[in-house]
């Protein structure tokens, strides 16, 4: 399947944020008692609000000019002490799950990745399937001795050097993502938002 990824427009907004909602919108998650609804159709729309870097907003499209897939990154750092570095995370990945484990998924994060270096990003960190992203180059974030901000490390938990020895000098260090990767924080913004959003369809 033939691929454009390209720069999110403020015209690509609403599809954008229901193919975040259908990619994410497992019934067992709702169940689970996880989030009243899906969650990351929310993230993305205020990723543009705050936090959020549209230069590295980006959108999938097949030939004929669909929209399947968006990925977003955002700024975080990695503080140590007095010593604070500004890093990317990314996420949420999103792609329909018609066409999930077809490539578009992969040619979102690679053209985030050159994206990201091109804008001379240093290092990106994130929680993501550790089976899946070290295809890309990701490694544990243990490799680089950065914890998450709770001072603990999984293997979900990731980081890949954009500029060689970015992280080297933060070592021991302790990362720290946007507050709006909070489920519980933001719970009930989200269920609000999620109310207005089916309503305004």
């Amino acid at each position: 399947m033939d691929i454009n990824v390209r720069l999110e427009e403020e015209k690509d907004y609403r599809r954008v944020e229901e193919i975040a909602k259908a990619a994410f919108g497992y019934p067992d998650r709702i169940k689970r008692g996880q989030i009243g609804c899906p969650y990351e159709h929310w993230m993305v729309h205020e990723l543009r609000r705050r936090d959020g870097i549209m230069a590295l907003s980006l959108v999938a499209e097949r030939e004929n000019g669909t929209i399947v897939g968006h990925i977003i990154c955002s700024n975080a750092v990695v503080k140590k002490e007095n010593h604070v570095l500004p890093v990317l995370n990314f996420g949420p990945l999103s792609v329909l799950p018609e066409y999930q484990c077809q490539g578009v998924g992969k040619a979102l994060v690679r053209a985030m990745i050159e994206q990201a270096k091109s804008l001379d990003y240093g290092a990106i960190l994130f929680f993501g399937r550790p089976e899946y992203y070290p295809q890309f180059g990701f490694k544990q974030a243990v490799v680089y001795e950065i914890s998450d901000s709770e001072g603990y490390n999984y293997p979900a938990f990731m980081a890949m050097e954009l500029k060689e020895g970015y992280l080297k000098d933060i070592r021991g260090g302790k990362y720290f993502e946007s507050d709006i990767y909070d489920d519980a924080l933001n719970r009930e913004t989200v269920s609000a938002f999620d109310k207005k959003f089916i309503s305004d369809k």
